[in-house]
Formats: C-alpha cells, structure tokens, sequence
C-alpha cells in the first residue's frame, strides 16, 4: 500500500511537471491544458490554480453520471495544478525551436511516464477520464466517441478564451496513446515484477 501510495504522488507530480514543459514549450498543448490555459489568460489566475479549479467542477459533472470519486481522483485534483504551477516558476523561458521542440518531447515523455505510475498505482481515475468512462456507462456511447466530444470541446473553448493550440497539440494527441500503452504494463503496482520484465522485452527475444 505504502509503494502505491508513493507510486501514485510521484506519478501525479510527474504528470504536472510534464504539462508544465509542454506549457514552456510554446508549440501547442493537449485540450484540457489549452482550456486551463484560455481560462488562465482571462482570469489572470495561474494555469496550475486553474486546473486544480476545473478538475474540482468537472468532479461535480459525476455526480449526474453517478461516478464514485477513489482517493487518486481527488489527489489528482490537488496535485497536477500544483505541480504544473511549482514548475512553471521554476524553469526559465525556453527560445530557439530545437530548444522548444525538445521540451516539448520531453514533456509528453514524461506525462506518458506519469500516466503508467498514477494508473498503474489503482486508486481510480482521475477526473477527466472519469468524465468519459462515466458518459460510456450512463450514456452507453462508446469511449472514443466520449473523449473525442469532450476534448474537441475544451480544446475550441479554450482556443478561444486564448489557449495555445500548435504542432505540440498534435504531437501530443498522436504520440500519448502509444506512449502510455507501452509504460503502463511496466509500472502497474499489481503485476509480478516478472511480467514486468517480459512486457519490457522485444518481441520474439
């Protein structure tokens, strides 16, 4: 318990660190973010505060969904922003377009990395992904269908309001799904560390 714990933290900070890099970046960030980052602009408030505040009222959206919170999903809510906002003030403006280019992969490795730890600790998803899985159940749309109606919608929203959307968001929608895929077998807290090592291993070796 107490590893999971940890894994699920860590992985939480990680994720918001990753954010906050692709923020640096300055090419283009994932919907949700772009929707933090439009909000951020016209309230003047931090892009972290920001996103800690809309996953609070996108938890609210489950209540109708009948969607059951677990403890990862309110420390979601707490840590991501606050992760993203501590990294932000602490990383310097990046210039020069290798320089962006190469925080901005750095970022999505490192949310890809995020996910398989906090996933893979099994303390319930966090908010967003809560959103979708409880539009599937209650609704009976496929997941696709949900997470494609939900993030166009934060993404033109956000856009809108001011938020970032560039290359980066495109590499981050075609690069994240493969990337979580491979980390979260190597980091799911109840897998036999044997499985593990078999699912880190080429095929055919």
């Amino acid at each position: 318990m107490a590893r999971r714990v940890i894994q699920l933290v860590v992985g939480l900070f990680i994720y918001g660190a990753g954010c906050a890099l692709t923020i640096e970046a300055g090419l283009g960030v994932d919907p949700w973010t772009v929707f933090a980052q439009g909000l951020s602009v016209r309230t003047g408030i931090g892009i972290g505060w920001i996103t800690n505040i809309v996953g609070f009222f996108v938890l609210l959206l489950w209540i109708p969904l009948r969607q059951k919170p677990g403890v990862g999903t309110i420390a979601n809510i707490l840590v991501v922003g606050t992760s993203i906002q501590a990294v932000l003030w602490i990383v310097p403006p990046v210039s020069g377009i290798a320089s962006q280019f190469a925080v901005l992969v750095a970022g999505i490795l490192m949310v890809a990395v995020a996910s398989g730890l906090y996933i893979g600790a099994h303390f319930g998803p966090g908010p967003r992904d809560g959103l979708m899985t409880g539009m599937n159940a209650r609704l009976g749309w496929p997941i696709w269908l949900c997470r494609a109606l939900v993030e166009l919608t934060v993404l033109v929203v956000g856009w809108m309001l001011g938020g970032t959307v560039g290359i980066g968001t495109i590499l981050f929608a075609v690069l994240i799904g493969p990337l979580v895929h491979m980390a979260l077998p190597l980091l799911d807290a109840r897998r036999p560390l044997r499985g593990r090592a078999d699912a880190a291993r080429p095929a055919g070796a």
